[in-house]
């Protein structure tokens, strides 16, 4: 019980009897002082309510193995992203007839940013725990598969991209000028 400082200031305590059973003042009338241990209640402050039950604790989603999966499908497909606009710049420098022009980076990054977004949002809320779902806990562990699935074909396709060679046959300037 935590006694509040007001418990000295209180003028009922100097009038309050100090023995139990010096209920009655001196001429033999009951006291209508309070006594010293209901004075000591008023005073205390109430105890803190606790809650009902305890909150449940939200599963921690974005954890390390979360953001290595993810980084590591953010490495491949910057990889792919990077290769694929090499070759498709140095064909279209080299005269290719099938290159007619070069994307801008930025629509390139824009769009190729909004696929990444949506595939880290797909796989946050594979891994977010859903009461409504049914087989809940087997999504979640699996949640995991398309970002490794797809992270090797990235890369797969990144170095098939960087092991481009020039067309067979003649060059580009050689043939054009037949």
């Amino acid at each position: 019980m935590a006694i509040s400082p007001a418990v000295a200031e209180n003028p009922w305590l100097d009038k309050a009897p100090r023995e139990a059973g010096d209920e009655t003042n001196a001429t033999g009338v009951p006291s209508t002082t309070i006594p010293t241990t209901t004075a000591y209640v008023l005073a205390a402050a109430p105890p803190g309510s606790l809650p009902d039950s305890p909150t449940p604790r939200r599963a921690r989603v974005i954890d390390k193995k979360f953001i290595a999966v993810m980084a590591a499908l953010g490495g491949a497909e910057s990889l792919r992203f990077t290769t694929h606009k090499l070759v498709l710049d140095h064909e279209y420098a080299a005269g290719a007839p099938w290159v007619t022009s070069v994307p801008l980076n930025q629509h390139l990054v824009a769009k190729y940013g909004a696929i990444y977004a949506a595939e880290l949002l797909v796989t946050y809320e594979l891994k977010k725990p859903h009461s409504w779902l049914p087989e809940d806990k087997i999504i979640r562990k699996l949640w995991w598969t398309y970002p490794a699935t797809m992270a090797p074909i990235h890369i797969m396709n990144g170095v098939r991209s960087i092991r481009t060679q020039a067309p067979s046959g003649c060059p580009v300037a050689e043939c054009q000028g037949q």
